[in-house]
């Protein structure tokens, strides 16, 4: 509207000025603009709410291009809006002076790391190797199911229902673990062990019975198979793993995964009546209360077994209990200490 079609109050509204940093803005100009600015926030507000319940109702493999689509909408309305604004407040943005000189006083005030978490989460909204609703495990441990993407930090929710921020150029810059990369599940192994001596075919079986009968366990196929594994032989027993493929919402649950199988084995074990691996301790006793070889074993009431090795010339006949098996023969409680 032309400056002399309007009332005589909003003449001397207009005709007031501010003057920052050398240019002279209109008091009116300026409420326009922060008008402008807060009807953007409101709009982006509202689309960004409309397209996430359509995410909701989206299926699973659409999900992450409607947040992509989330986010763009997001950052183009308050883009618009914001020039909008400077516009309103009648400032030439044929020349990006102004604002390379804001920028350059922000990065100089220490916004450069905020800079390098936006321009990581624009990279991450596109990288498809790293999408909404994958399980991810990072360098540091973290692991957990990737729920937002936001312009500094990315959020990652635990099994245990505890939201983890994670900055963005950690997941550009580091190694990042996807166990559900293109929906396709990972591969479990559930150690365990029985004693030695035991019959390794009929654990294998029993085991691999137990297993399939897991109810997130996948059907066997070509390139996914259940199988028992002998890896090794351990101090005590044979050292075996269950190697299983889950389904993929038991994959984003790995610790009670592991329970559920652990369980099932310890099951499986118990009715087929294998031995499980006791570990097992010798006990060299020299001395007790004093006394030595076997008047130390006598006064728990010990006795010896076989002597391991003869008794060297020379030696006293309580070196042998240095070398001999120790039971216990009824042991009757130590009398009290007498009083002085």
């Amino acid at each position: 509207m032309p400056n002399e079609l309007l009332p005589k109050e909003l003449k001397d509204f207009d005709a007031l000025r501010l003057q920052l940093g050398g240019v002279s803005i209109a008091l009116g100009n300026l409420v326009a603009a922060v008008v402008i600015v807060a009807l953007t926030f409101v709009i982006a507000r509202l689309a960004v709410g409309a397209i996430r319940r359509l995410r909701a109702r989206a299926h699973e493999q659409a999900a992450p291009s409607v947040y992509i689509l989330e986010k763009l909408a997001s950052y183009g309305i308050i883009l618009i809006g914001l020039t909008m604004g400077l516009r309103a407040l009648g400032l030439d943005l044929s020349s990006f002076a102004l604002f390379a000189g804001a920028l350059g006083v922000g990065l100089g005030f220490g916004l450069q790391g905020l800079v390098k978490e936006f321009m990581s989460g624009i990279v991450l909204l596109f990288d498809r190797m790293i999408r909404i609703g994958e399980y991810v495990e990072l360098q540091s441990g973290q692991r957990g199911i990737i729920q937002e993407i936001s312009p500094r930090a990315t959020r990652i929710r635990n099994n245990d229902d505890v939201d983890v921020l994670i900055p963005n150029s950690q997941l550009i810059e580091g190694v990042v673990a996807n166990w559900t990369l293109q929906g396709k599940p990972r591969r479990f192994h559930i150690p365990f062990s029985v004693a030695y001596g035991t019959d390794k075919a009929a654990v294998r079986d029993a085991v691999l019975k137990a297993a399939h009968e897991v109810s997130f366990t996948q059907p066997d196929n070509d390139r996914q198979k259940t199988q028992v594994w002998l890896v090794g032989f351990g101090e005590n027993g044979l050292k075996f793993e269950l190697v299983v493929w889950p389904n993929l919402e038991a994959v984003k649950r790995p610790n009670a995964l592991h329970a559920a199988y652990t369980w099932a084995i310890e099951d499986a074990l118990r009715a087929g009546g294998f031995e499980l691996p006791i570990p097992q301790r010798d006990l060299r006793l020299r001395a007790l209360f004093g006394e030595e070889g076997k008047a130390a074993l006598s006064t728990l009431n010990l006795k010896a077994g076989k002597v391991a090795r003869s008794v060297g010339a020379g030696a006293s006949p309580n070196d042998a209990a240095d070398d001999v098996l120790l039971s216990i023969d009824d042991p009757q409680p130590l009398p009290p200490p007498s009083k002085s």
